[in-house]
């Protein structure tokens, strides 16, 4: 009875949103404060012209014409920014009844690309869908499968599975920790002559070190960073770093954390910290705190129950010591910190759906844990914005004739309080504007529905 009910709700909501989507000749954001997001400038009361898919036109209200029977939308006292990215998801089959769940809460948040960290061969058909809007969400970059400890055996194996999926037509490579050292630099020597990104986790074999050295695109979580700022010869902890290494904190060498920092900006690697996946897990806010959170009603209650048991079996293993979790919060965020004061590149991601990151809301609060972590609110943005263009050449990322029109018009000025960046008025995808009444009605078939 309740998947009939969901599938009659989607089928409404989908005819709601064809009708309000129809527009002859483009969308105009009439009188908005625009955000550009190549410097922290506010451009007050323009005209924003929409047409294909692309910004036509930008200018002072009272100088741009606006097309003949365009669909305009009210900007008087809001602000238009670029739509965000997600740089660190994980994306279910094509078949997955989540996929529309997850697609939508991120479009109703503002991200209109998301780079998927798990790829799988559907995903190479519903990245061209998403484009050709046969599938409601945003613009989708895929790894292939994962090339781990356990699906790759040999440099050889290395080097064929990298060349499959470049062949395949995979947007980069995704790894993940088991890999020896033999077997990772294959695959980056394969990689890196193909012109096939790599990404993901650094093995332990490896070391952050060599990782930059060898060109790999992004290291996400900061995997390896805290065990490179461990004293030569150490055992750490008798073997015991937890996860990602928090419970090395105490025997760090943070002394040495900006020149690690200055190591990572002057290689060509990019960093997508997902802090929120770390802190979310080790932290001490209680389980009661993060069960209730307002997002958590838009996922299903097994899996928030899920959550709730995997933060339980971190914080009660044995070992484990809120202190030494604390400390290493600590030391993640003077990373991020350094390696964005040295030059680094960073990225916005947030590891979403993992443990309590719902998709889309999780993107929020990784960009309130880089701004508690020393970036203004304008810098933050920018690992979702312009850092994102700039990574994946992908003409997104800034408001600007020309350009990709994906965007997010918001109530408030993000830069005056990175909070305003959850103040949706409405999202652009592609040149299709949602207002966020459409897409709370989009959403409202997933609340408080069970698994």
């Amino acid at each position: 009875m309740q998947r009939t009910f969901l599938i009659i709700a989607l089928i409404l909501v989908q005819w709601v949103l064809a009708q309000s989507t129809v527009l002859a000749a483009g969308t105009v954001f009439v009188n908005v404060n625009v955000l550009p997001m190549t410097s922290e400038t506010v451009i007050e009361q323009q005209t924003v012209v929409v047409e294909g898919g692309r910004i036509v036109a930008i200018g002072p209200t009272d100088e741009v014409p606006i097309p003949e029977n365009a669909g305009l939308v009210d900007g008087t006292d809001r602000y238009l920014m670029p739509g965000l990215a997600e740089m660190h998801a994980h994306v279910p089959g094509s078949d997955s009844p989540s996929l529309d769940r997850y697609f939508s809460l991120y479009v109703a948040n503002g991200v209109t690309t998301i780079r998927g960290m798990l790829g799988m061969p559907s995903h190479l058909a519903l990245r061209q869908d998403l484009l050709d809007g046969k599938v409601f969400g945003p613009r989708l970059i895929t790894s292939g499968p994962s090339l781990n400890g356990r699906s790759v055996n040999g440099a050889g194996q290395a080097r064929q599975l990298v060349e499959e999926q470049h062949a395949a037509g995979y947007d980069f490579i995704k790894v993940h920790p088991g890999l020896d050292a033999e077997e990772f630099e294959a695959l980056a020597e394969t990689a890196n002559g193909l012109g096939i990104p790599y990404a993901g986790h650094v093995p332990v074999a490896v070391g952050v070190s060599r990782a930059l050295q060898l060109n790999m695109a992004s290291i996400d979580h900061l995997d390896g960073y805290l065990a490179a700022l461990l004293p030569a010869n150490s055992v750490g902890s008798g073997g015991y770093g937890g996860f990602f290494d928090v419970m090395l904190a105490n025997e760090l060498e943070t002394d040495r954390i900006a020149d690690i920092a200055r190591e990572t900006a002057l290689s060509d690697t990019w960093n997508v910290p997902t802090e929120v996946l770390v802190e979310f897990r080790v932290n001490e806010t209680p389980v009661s705190e993060l069960r209730n959170w307002p997002e958590m009603r838009y996922m299903p209650a097994a899996t928030v129950e899920r959550w709730v048991s995997d933060k339980e079996s971190v914080v009660g293993a044995p070992r484990f010591d809120p202190e030494v979790a604390a400390r290493a919060i600590d030391i993640r965020r003077r990373l991020i910190l350094e390696i964005h004061r040295a030059g680094g590149g960073l990225l916005l991601g947030s590891d979403s759906p993992q443990v309590f990151s719902v998709p889309g809301f999780s993107i929020h609060r990784e960009l309130d844990a880089l701004v508690s972590a020393g970036l203004t609110p304008f810098e933050a943005l920018r690992t979702g914005t312009v850092a994102v263009d700039e990574f994946l050449q992908s003409n997104t990322g800034i408001v600007a004739v020309g350009r990709a029109a994906d965007l997010v018009l918001l109530d408030a000025n993000p830069f005056v309080d990175i909070r305003n960046s959850r103040r949706i008025h409405g999202v652009m995808v592609r040149g299709q504007w949602y207002s966020a009444a459409t897409l709370a009605a989009r959403l409202d078939p997933y609340l408080n529905e069970e698994d």
